[in-house]
């Protein structure tokens, strides 16, 4: 019992969430908006999306070459694409079951390579703070470069979901779900002894993964590619921009307030399912509306529908890959 409301909180509920925004996404179209979003899909110029997907593959190089940096401090030599794999593996996993894919990541790495999954864990767990910190600073000069823009379009997102009150119960049933389970889950490691034994011997792997970035030997190198990553993941998604006409006059601050609210837009459902191209779509049509009127709210979502289907079938067909090419046991011998 417990196990299936586990389940349903971190699988069901996001995906149900996803398909109910979709929904809501071409129910709040009027025909005539529906006419220029499908419009909008046909006269897109696929290049720039083509491209985007390129510079979208160098960065998941990028990252997977960035997290030997954390792994050697451990000890642990591993082959680039091994990494590169799991990291694939973990991305297609989030697409299921959200949060998932860094513990899929590690114990994938673990299969390939045999480093421990509490130690890769702790290592992912200290680039996910790095991420946070790039997010932020994106946030940060977003507010910065168009302060008024920025607030508005914070209210134009709330305003949308709020006023739904279906997703709001939704959305704090998953909140206060995950509070439950990280609460039981305490309560159980306190109470057997033997199973608190092996939580720390597992805490004490995560606090060696999530400090090896103090200790790795090029933290130059570690910031350069966390840098490059971020840069490449704003200007994969601006390019496409370009697919559009009309978009392609949205200024650099509506870009980069729009790739704002698709990354957190990611966080809500099962890899963004419903909630990226809505709210990308709500960017879009502010920035559109006073020079093409109803038109810019079937063109802003047109653009946020290629952005995301376009991003998510690159990880699905990577990831289906990773999983056939990822070797399945590894040499004892992988310390350096």
């Amino acid at each position: 019992m417990k196990k299936a409301a586990g389940i349903i909180l971190k699988t069901v509920l996001p995906l149900a969430l996803g398909v109910y925004l979709i929904w809501f996404f071409f129910d709040s179209m009027t025909p005539e908006v529906r006419k220029y979003f499908y419009k909008a899909l046909q006269d897109a110029d696929y290049f720039w999306v083509f491209l985007s997907l390129l510079l979208s593959f160098l960065a998941l190089l990028s990252r997977a070459y960035r997290w030997k940096y954390l792994l050697e401090p451990l000890g642990y030599k591993t082959s680039l694409w091994n990494r590169y794999h799991a990291i694939m593996i973990g991305y297609i996993v989030n697409l299921t079951i959200p949060r998932a894919g860094e513990a899929s990541r590690a114990g994938m790495l673990y299969r390939s390579d045999g480093v421990p999954f509490s130690k890769s864990f702790g290592t992912i767990l200290a680039e996910r703070v790095f991420d946070l910190v790039m997010l932020f600073l994106v946030a940060l000069l977003a507010s910065v470069i168009g302060t008024g823009d920025f607030w508005k379009i914070k209210g134009l997102i709330e305003a949308n979901f709020s006023s739904d009150p279906e997703s709001a119960v939704k959305l704090q049933w998953i909140k206060w779900g995950i509070i439950g389970l990280v609460a039981l889950a305490f309560a159980i490691v306190f109470l057997i002894g033997k199973i608190r034994n092996k939580m720390l011997g597992f805490a004490k792997g995560l606090f060696v993964g999530g400090i090896s970035v103090f200790k790795t030997r090029h933290p130059f190198s570690f910031i350069g590619h966390t840098l490059f990553i971020w840069i490449l993941y704003v200007v994969y998604f601006a390019i496409c921009f370009f697919a559009l006409p009309e978009t392609s006059e949205v200024p650099p601050t509506g870009i980069l307030l729009a790739f704002l609210a698709g990354s957190l837009g990611i966080t809500l459902t099962n890899g963004g399912i419903g909630v990226f191209p809505l709210v990308v779509g709500l960017v879009v049509d502010y920035y559109l509306k006073d020079q093409y009127g109803d038109q810019a709210w079937g063109i802003g979502c047109a653009l946020g529908a290629i952005i995301w289907s376009s991003q998510t079938l690159l990880i699905i067909i990577l990831g289906a890959l990773s999983f056939f090419l990822l070797p399945k046991n590894y040499s004892k011998d992988g310390k350096i």
